[in-house]
């Protein structure tokens, strides 16, 4: 394929995977107030939490082999068209050793609430420069988000 090809790809996945913004919404650019708050925001985040709702998530010692199955179909729908189950690139990162690299409430923090934590945190801004294309809220429940952190572990070899 050529590179023409999949930046057209590419962008139709955005597209496809992208909430749809409501009418007469304002896509002005952020007030100096909303950006100095952002920026204090940003001291005071926490790389191995993240930033969402999740604290502390327990994970069993062994794989949750039914969870994993829901994991695994709800990637299906909403994970797959960007990232590659190896270490591979895809629109996104591959997610191979993602759960050796990060801890589950940050897995569960950025998959159900991305936007604070891609504006935050320095690695997810790094990853940002080489893939090029802001991870989309997907609107994932509490139970898929957890499936699809059990799926994350399974592909990393926990049994």
């Amino acid at each position: 394929m050529n590179k023409s090809f999949l930046l057209i790809l590419s962008f139709a996945f955005v597209v496809a995977c992208g909430k749809k913004e409501e009418a007469g919404e304002d896509f002005s650019q952020p007030t100096t107030e909303e950006t100095t708050t952002e920026a204090s925001d940003a001291s005071s985040y926490d790389p191995k939490r993240g930033e969402g709702k999740y604290d502390n998530v327990e994970l069993g010692a062994t794989l949750d082999q039914a969870l994993a199955t829901k994991g695994e179909e709800a990637a299906g729908v909403k994970c797959t068209s960007c990232h590659k189950m190896t270490d591979e690139k895809l629109v996104g990162p591959g997610w191979k050793g993602v759960t050796e690299r990060r801890t589950p409430q940050w897995i569960m923090n950025f998959i159900t609430n991305p936007d604070p934590m891609i504006d935050k945190d320095p690695e997810v801004q790094a990853q940002l420069e080489i893939c090029l294309v802001r991870m989309p809220n997907q609107g994932l429940s509490d139970d898929d988000a957890r499936g699809i952190l059990e799926y994350m572990r399974k592909n990393d070899g926990v049994k």
